[in-house]
């Protein structure tokens, strides 16, 4: 079977069916994937290459998102709106991982963001 891979292979060479693919003569981008447990390999790249993330992932991509939302609201009612769902993602991503509270993100809270405006408007 090795052999007649191998003889397809070469003959394609030949033909120059080879020659025009893209990324040719660039080294490939391997990814390393030795942290993935063998039986999941599969299905992580089938997900990555459909560009689906895990819940986790995307539960924190959310917060982030969010994170940088609130740095740009100047209405306090619609702030601590955003505060709280923000603290809701939160509360739900560490409820989903399996790690010790230390390593828990830590909530936003309200009363912080009035001190921190109340400084601002002092100034």
């Amino acid at each position: 079977m090795d052999k007649i891979a191998d003889q397809k292979i070469r003959e394609s060479m030949e033909r120059g069916d080879f020659d025009n693919l893209p990324g040719r003569g660039k080294p490939l981008a391997l990814e390393d994937d030795s942290h993935i447990p063998d039986d999941l390999r599969l299905a992580y790249k089938i997900l990555k290459n459909a560009d689906c993330l895990p819940q986790e992932l995307e539960l924190r991509k959310e917060i982030r998102t969010t994170e940088l939302l609130l740095s740009g609201i100047r209405d306090t009612q619609e702030k601590y709106k955003q505060m709280k769902k923000l603290n809701f993602m939160i509360m739900k991503l560490n409820t989903m991982r399996r790690v010790s509270p230390l390593f828990e993100e830590g909530q936003h809270y309200y009363e912080k963001v009035l001190d921190k405006m109340d400084v601002d408007k002092e100034s």
